[in-house]
């Protein structure tokens, strides 16, 4: 199944440029929490987060979903991601290079490399 990420670079580039930090209650980490114990919807609440331009959040939120399904691809790519977007393009790198290159359309993920390096401070690592 090849999986296209241009929906989520989209989202990204878009609600990231232009969103300030948000803080999280308690109740709300409660909710992510919840929300985190199902794959597909802990990705939803990370783009949605992201789309408030609250990317650390999202990150958090994908981590928690990595930490419950190690082989979620979606998870992984949105995370890397949101590593370029706070400027931890070593750290993007290594997520991207876990992705298999099978299971995304001819260059893709090159294409998502190249993305990360250019967005980030001194052109990535």
């Amino acid at each position: 199944m090849a999986l296209s990420p241009v929906r989520t670079v989209i989202s990204i580039l878009v609600f990231a440029a232009s969103a300030p930090l948000a803080a999280q209650t308690l109740e709300d980490l409660d909710t992510l929490s919840d929300q985190t114990v199902d794959e597909e919807t802990g990705i939803a609440a990370a783009l949605e987060q992201t789309s408030r331009g609250d990317l650390l959040g999202a990150l958090a939120t994908l981590e928690r979903v990595l930490t419950l399904f190690p082989e979620s691809d979606e998870a992984r790519f949105n995370h890397a991601m949101l590593l370029c977007w706070i400027d931890d393009a070593q750290g993007a790198l290594v997520e991207f290079d876990r992705l298999d290159e099978d299971d995304y359309a001819p260059g893709a993920l090159e294409q998502s490399r190249e993305t990360c390096r250019s967005v980030t401070a001194g052109g990535g690592q």
